[in-house]
């Protein structure tokens, strides 16, 4: 992207934090023209697992010959990664052309309103833009965090709703049960369109339940939906599909899951919608998905390691059983870092079932924990042994020698930032890199 462009423009209001609400949101897209009325959105929220979903939708609609547009949230190494155009990172010009539509408006609706805009509202705006002047058949879009009151939450045109696994995070924010954090997802549900929800706990599946009955919206649960014969490779059945065996390209246990919502959704779309899509567009979307820093398997000089964004407990326990189901080679190395909102001794306390040695590193964010303070609680958690590192870099290296000397497996954990410096750093991150990004302060 050009310099003093979108980046910087938007760098400076990182101070600006979050802001729940959608009335910031619906004035400034007013001001704009309203560019997102133009479109047709499948709306993703939850917890665990609405990227991933986000993604996959995107590679069964493509791959069934449609043209997609995709906004996600954080970014792990590129701005460019929030915006996909027909499956790839949206070009640094036409993003900054995007932008320079929006932020004179930005800028005069702060002067005359004496509000503040936010970086993840102005994200939004900036997508709405990019993605009406692609003109695309369909918009697939994760909420940043929550959904009653996330600025993604602004559109009309939504043909489906989805809403992934639910789990405690955020929960300063959404409240601290499973039904009150689908109560606030259950938000993104529009009057009369239809609901997926994935496999989830009961009382949070009762409540988004109860949440599509008052819009009169059919719901559709995935558990109910789809029958799975075989976990790898992934055969299932759905009551209008047989399908053949698919190697998910996406690796890890609860990415069955998430291909159990990704069906039942396009059985949905496809009933209610009138969206075609084959048994063989399905399958190749399934099978080529490209979703990074989700339990993807590295290999360096000889060593498998694992990195993951997990950094929550529940997103903990789902790696933890992915491995342990895959039969990962033990024993096994956790390098770590968090944020400081974060349940990290929780969080330690799962992976310890796992994992015997720990190298706790610092992040790229501001609210990164001290790793000396991750390593205590390494060690309080159960870890034999945990060292501090200074860098990412450093604690590789450390680990690499440890996992080569006892024919060890590591695994790279704690954080969405953390993940995506790994791949970088290993060589691993998909598309092209001159120089990361910064991200927003709040880890979404």
């Amino acid at each position: 992207m050009k310099q003093n462009g979108l980046l910087e423009r938007l760098a400076a209001r990182r101070r600006y934090g979050m802001r729940p609400g959608l009335e910031t949101m619906r004035a400034l897209l007013d001001a704009l023209g309203n560019p997102q009325d133009s479109l047709k959105f499948i709306h993703v929220a939850g917890t665990n697992g609405k990227g991933a979903v986000t993604a996959m939708i995107d590679a069964v609609l493509r791959a069934a010959g449609y043209r997609v547009c995709r906004y996600t949230s954080p970014h792990l190494v590129t701005l460019a990664e929030r915006f996909f155009v027909d499956g790839k990172p949206a070009a640094g010009a036409d993003l900054d052309a995007a932008a320079d539509a929006v932020f004179p408006v930005v800028e005069s609706f702060e002067r005359e309103k004496g509000i503040e805009v936010t970086f993840f509202e102005c994200l939004t705006a900036v997508a709405f833009v990019l993605f009406a002047r692609v003109k695309p058949d369909f918009v697939v879009m994760e909420t940043g965090l929550g959904g009653r009151l996330d600025a993604t939450n602004v559109v009309k045109n939504v043909l489906l709703s989805v809403i992934t696994r639910i789990g405690l995070d955020h929960c300063d924010w959404l409240g601290n049960t499973h039904a009150a954090i689908a109560e606030e997802k259950a938000g993104i549900i529009k009057p009369g369109r239809p609901v997926v929800c994935g496999v989830m706990p009961e009382s949070a599946k009762e409540t988004i339940q109860r949440f599509a009955s008052l819009n009169g919206s059919s719901f559709h649960s995935a558990a109910d939906c789809v029958s799975v014969a075989k976990i790898s490779p992934f055969t299932a059945t759905t009551a209008h599909r047989n399908l053949p065996p698919v190697n998910l390209a996406l690796f890890g246990a609860f990415q069955v899951e998430n291909a159990m919502t990704v069906l039942t959704a396009v059985d949905v779309l496809a009933k209610e919608c009138g969206v075609d899509v084959s048994d063989h567009a399905l399958v190749a979307g399934l099978e080529n998905v490209v979703w990074p820093g989700r339990c993807q398997r590295v290999e360096r000089d000889g060593v498998t390691i694992i990195v993951d964004g997990a950094h929550n407990p529940d997103g903990a326990v789902a790696l933890r059983d992915s491995l342990q189901r895959a039969g990962i080679r033990n024993p096994v190395g956790l390098i770590a870092g968090y944020c400081g909102d974060k349940d990290v001794l929780a969080h330690l306390r799962i992976m310890s079932a796992l994992a015997t040695h720990g190298w706790a590193v610092p992040i790229q964010n501001a609210r990164s924990l001290d790793p000396g303070s991750v390593a205590e609680r390494m060690l309080m958690s159960g870890f034999a042994e945990a060292e501090s590192c200074s860098s990412l870099d450093a604690a590789l290296a450390r680990a690499c020698a440890w996992a080569r000397a006892v024919n060890g497996t590591l695994v790279v954990c704690g954080s969405l930032f953390l993940a995506g410096e790994a791949l970088v750093s290993l060589g691993a991150f998909p598309w092209e890199v001159r120089e990361p990004d910064e991200n927003e302060l709040t880890l979404r």
